[in-house]
């Protein structure tokens, strides 16, 4: 697996304990999953997770 593939921390993760959430990305997916549980994955489209990013910046403007 390449670095731009691997599982990467929340900065919020703090002392790395195992209670972290984990992203990773590939071409088209972003895949969600927290470190205490890291057989369950929540993936969704790129485009998709941008979207909801732009829109949750958005609301904290307000």
């Amino acid at each position: 697996m390449s670095p731009e593939h691997a599982w990467q921390r929340s900065s919020a993760c703090g002392g790395g304990g195992n209670n972290c959430l984990e992203v990773r990305a590939t071409t088209a997916l972003v895949l969600l999953r927290e470190s205490d549980a890291p057989g369950t994955v929540i993936t969704t489209p790129r485009a998709r997770m941008a979207a909801l990013i732009t829109r949750i910046k958005a609301d904290r403007r307000r």
